[in-house]
C-alpha cells in the first residue's frame, strides 16, 4: 500500500526548507554576522553573546510596565539635536574599540549604583547620573557638588580648564556613550543636556537610548561588580 504525505506534513517540509539556517538547535547570534563580541571589563576580557535559554525571562525589575510619569516618561529618539542615538550593536562595536587599545572613549553607566549592582553591560563605567547632573538654573545646589562634577569632567572625560580660565577646551575630550535604564528612564539624557549645555562636542556625544532594559530583553551578556 501507498502511503501518502498530508497536506500539513507537505507545508511543515517547506517551512523547514524555506528558512534559512532552520536546524534542529537553533543558532543564537548577536546579528546575522556576529556571533559574540570580546570586551575588557575591570581589566578583563568577558564574552558578550546572547543567552541560549529558550525559557529565560526578563529580570523582574524590567517587568514592570506602569511607572510614573513624571519622572519616568518615555524618552524621545533624539536626546538633543546632533547627539547620535545608537543601539545594541553600536554599543558593541565601541567597546570592542574600547578594548582594542582605544583610551578616547567611554561607555557609561548614568544610574546610581545600587541599580548597577544588580547587573550591567559589559565594559562600561558607572558615573551615577546625579553626580552630573545639575538644577533647572543650571547650577549645582553646593559647592561641592560642582567641585564633583569639575573632577569628573577632567579626570575622566578628558577634558581641561582653559589656561585663561574662561571655560573648558575640549580639544582632547573623550567620546562618551552614555545609557540608563531604557526609554522611560530620564537619567542619562539629563547628563547629555548638561553636558551640551556646558560646551561638549555634540559629535563626542552617544546615546543608547535602549538601556539596560532592552539590553537584557534580548540576552546579552550581563556582568555584576
Amino acid at each position: 500500500m501507498t502511503q501518502r504525505t498530508t497536506p500539513t506534513l507537505v507545508f511543515a517540509l517547506i517551512a523547514c526548507i524555506a528558512v534559512p539556517g532552520a536546524t534542529l538547535a537553533a543558532e543564537n547570534k548577536i546579528s546575522r554576522t556576529l556571533e559574540s563580541v570580546e570586551v575588557l571589563n575591570n581589566g578583563k576580557p568577558v564574552t558578550v553573546s546572547r543567552g541560549h535559554d529558550p525559557h529565560a525571562t526578563l529580570p523582574a525589575i524590567f517587568q514592570k510596565t506602569d511607572r510614573g510619569c513624571p519622572p519616568f516618561c518615555v524618552q524621545p529618539m533624539v536626546a538633543v539635536d546632533g547627539v547620535e542615538t545608537v543601539g545594541e550593536i553600536e554599543l558593541l562595536s565601541f567597546l570592542q574599540r574600547i578594548a582594542k587599545g582605544e583610551d578616547d572613549i567611554l561607555v557609561i553607566d548614568s544610574r546610581t549604583p545600587d541599580w548597577v549592582m544588580r547587573g550591567t553591560i559589559p565594559g562600561s563605567v558607572n558615573i551615577p547620573w546625579n553626580k552630573i547632573n545639575r538644577d533647572t538654573a543650571g547650577t549645582f545646589e553646593t559647592p561641592s557638588e560642582a567641585d564633583s562634577f569639575h573632577h569628573i569632567l577632567e579626570d575622566e572625560f578628558g577634558v581641561d580648564r582653559k589656561a585663561d580660565g574662561s571655560g573648558w577646551d575640549f580639544s582632547q575630550a573623550k567620546t562618551l556613550v552614555l545609557f540608563c535604564n531604557g526609554i522611560w528612564c530620564p537619567q542619562s539624557t539629563a547628563n547629555i543636556r548638561t553636558l551640551v549645555d556646558i560646551g561638549y562636542p555634540l559629535h563626542k556625544l552617544k546615546w543608547y537610548r535602549g538601556g539596560m532594559q532592552d539590553w537584557v530583553s534580548v540576552g546579552l551578556t550581563v556582568v555584576e561588580p
